[in-house]
């Protein structure tokens, strides 16, 4: 059985750590890197160990960022009114990307999942019923995802919410554009008639 050298096994073993990076993909990338100039090695060890040292959590909405508050909340053209709770910064990068929400986030940093031991303390939702009560907003928009903690995080949070007298949506569900509706599972299929608007 072949043994790479320590340093390559080593930098393998971190690289399996990733999330959805197993065995041999671990090993195309650490060969990669190898067949790299130093020059592009040492970059790419220098941003790794810089992520942890430069990025801060936003002390307004709780999102990744370079400074604090993040650029989303620190632009006055945004619609701080209008909040868009998501799960995490994945979620605000995906909202971004589509160019059409103009307002800002909080991010929970998960969802409620009691089976897995995330319970409402363990998420930014004190933060979230916080923010609520010092500043003017006029929507919360729930942007979790359309599973099952998903699902129970934006009904318990939208029950926490109701009483302070707050417009509160959530996303749309339904078939995706461009899609065949053969092709739609029944579950998104029944979202869609159940969220069918006129034309």
């Amino acid at each position: 059985m072949f043994h790479y050298p320590e340093p390559l096994a080593k930098l393998i073993a971190e690289l399996q750590k990733l999330p959805t990076i197993g065995t041999k993909t671990a090993q195309r990338i650490a060969l990669h890197i190898l067949r790299r100039p130093d020059e592009e090695a040492k970059e790419l060890g220098k941003a790794i160990a810089e992520v942890n040292d430069l990025i801060v959590y936003c002390s307004v909405c709780g999102g990744i960022a370079d400074r604090d508050p993040c650029r989303i909340c620190d632009d006055p053209r945004r619609d701080h009114k209008i909040v868009c709770v998501v799960e995490g910064t994945d979620d605000v990068i995906a909202i971004e990307r589509t160019g059409f929400f103009k307002g800002v986030y909080h991010v929970l940093m998960g969802a409620l999942s009691p089976l897995d031991g995330i319970n409402p303390e363990d998420l930014k939702i004190r933060e979230l019923l916080e923010r609520i009560n010092s500043q003017d907003i006029d929507e919360i928009i729930m942007a979790t995802n359309p599973n099952a903690s998903g699902q129970a995080t934006a009904i318990y949070l939208s029950r926490k919410i109701k009483p302070m007298n707050i417009k509160i949506t959530q996303l749309a569900h339904g078939l995706p554009m461009g899609g065949d509706i053969d092709y739609v599972d029944e579950v998104t299929l029944g979202k869609a008639l159940e969220g069918r608007r006129e034309l």
